[in-house]
């Protein structure tokens, strides 16, 4: 069960942070950390998202905490000289954050200004021009105000009662993957059959959501942000034709630079993990102009050019936890390191 590796996967981290080996034995040249949301605890039970988000105050703390472990912050362009350059001694973090949520000028812009700290935003162009879909959003909506739902699935209709929180999660988690796997069209199709039946207006959250392009100018106009795209829409790449998928990439891109009147050079991949794009994506990113693009799956930055540019990973941080000790290991790269053999007991 997903519980149970997480609750697997902290306890190797927790050990590893008790062992000291985050200290003794650091791998790779640095780390990309990811952050969706930051903004205040929101009250509420039923609240499947949550995990993306993390306070104001932890972001402070995990940037007073990496400072005093000696890390370098960088932008995304440095990065990219440093994957491919000989090791240098102190190691780096880069902080990115994904989608152009409201949140992220309201709460983390002022902790990101007051460290003095580079940051990489990745747009998805359609959501400051106000028509984006957040329907995951839209998802949670109709699941936290009904008992019941109905809604198409394909050519049937699929009926679900719902009576507690743990199975409001449930549901979530089962029609946000159904989502998730369906071709753009076919979920904007069945999120709009959804949300016209429960009357959330999917428009408006979306607007309410995102930041607007006056948010972001004022973003570009600081030297220490680096912005990036996220393709136009935020699809998943891997439901979509390849010359459609390349659209997204060229046109999320253009509409960038003409907007803030530079080059983007990063690409965030849309979700990011390995179901959301494929091998041929990332030689999209290249022909496309990109010259680095960052998925979701977890691991550090080496040096030599051991790492592919265009296929970076990032430890997304998890909202529910709160440890530092953890932060350290997983920035530490050790937690991705491979598992060697211990002697036997007669060696």
């Amino acid at each position: 069960m997903a519980s149970d590796g997480r609750w697997v996967q902290r306890l190797r981290l927790e050990l590893a942070w008790f062992s000291g080996r985050p200290l003794l034995r650091s791998r790779g040249a640095g780390a990309i950390l990811r952050f969706e949301h930051v903004r205040p605890r929101r009250s509420g039970a039923f609240q499947p998202l949550r995990e993306h988000e993390i306070t104001p105050q932890f972001l402070d703390r995990a940037i007073r905490a990496l400072k005093r472990w000696d890390y370098e912050f960088l932008g995304m362009d440095e990065v990219c000289r440093r994957a491919v350059t000989l090791p240098e001694k102190r190691r780096f973090v880069a902080l990115t954050f994904d989608g152009a949520p409201k949140d992220l000028i309201s709460f983390a812009y002022p902790v990101l200004t007051r460290h003095a700290v580079p940051f990489t935003l990745y747009v998805p162009t359609a959501f400051p021009d106000g028509v984006g879909e957040a329907w995951w959003l839209g998802l949670e909506q109709v699941i936290a105000r009904e008992s019941r739902i109905s809604l198409m699935m394909g050519d049937k209709e699929q009926r679900f009662t719902i009576t507690d929180n743990a199975e409001k999660q449930a549901l979530f988690w089962h029609l946000e993957g159904w989502l998730r796997s369906l071709p753009p069209a076919d979920l904007s199709a069945a999120i709009a059959d959804l949300c016209t039946r429960y009357s959330i207006d999917l428009a408006a959250l979306s607007r309410e959501a995102s930041m607007d392009w006056e948010d972001l100018a004022r973003l570009a106009a600081d030297p220490l942000v680096t912005i990036g795209s996220a393709t136009v829409n935020y699809p998943n790449l891997a439901n979509m034709k390849d010359a459609a998928a390349l659209r997204e990439m060229t046109m999320g891109k253009a509409v960038a630079e003409a907007a803030f009147r530079r080059e983007v050079r990063h690409l965030a991949y849309p979700f990011g993990d390995r179901s959301s794009f494929r091998r041929s994506h990332v030689v999209m990113a290249e022909e496309a102009g990109f010259a680095s693009a960052v998925s979701t799956i977890p691991g550090i930055v080496d040096a030599q050019g051991r790492t592919n540019l265009r296929a970076l990973p990032r430890i997304s941080w998890d909202g529910r936890v709160r440890s530092l000790r953890m932060m350290r290991v997983l920035v530490s790269g050790i937690a991705f390191a491979p598992v060697k053999p211990t002697g036997s007991a007669t060696s």
